[in-house]
C-alpha cells in the first residue's frame, strides 16, 4: 500500500498530527532511527530523514 504522504525531514524524530487542525489526530512523536523512517500509525503519512541529515548525526538545522 502507498502511502497517503511522503514528507522528507532533517531530524531523527518527527511529530504527526495529521496536519488537519481538529481534524486531524493525537500528536504522535515517530523516531525514524534505525532505519530513516518511520510510518504514522494514523494517517499512513511517511517520514523519511534525508541523507544529509543522516551525516549530520540526525540534526540538519
Amino acid at each position: 500500500m502507498q502511502p497517503l504522504e511522503t514528507i522528507y525531514i532533517d531530524d531523527d524524530t518527527v511529530g504527526c498530527d495529521g496536519g488537519g487542525g481538529p481534524l486531524g489526530h493525537p500528536l504522535v512523536y515517530l523516531p525514524l532511527a534505525p532505519t530513516g523512517q518511520a510510518s504514522c500509525p494514523y494517517c499512513s503519512r511517511l517520514y523519511i530523514q534525508t541523507e544529509e541529515s543522516k551525516a549530520a548525526g540526525g540534526h540538519g538545522h
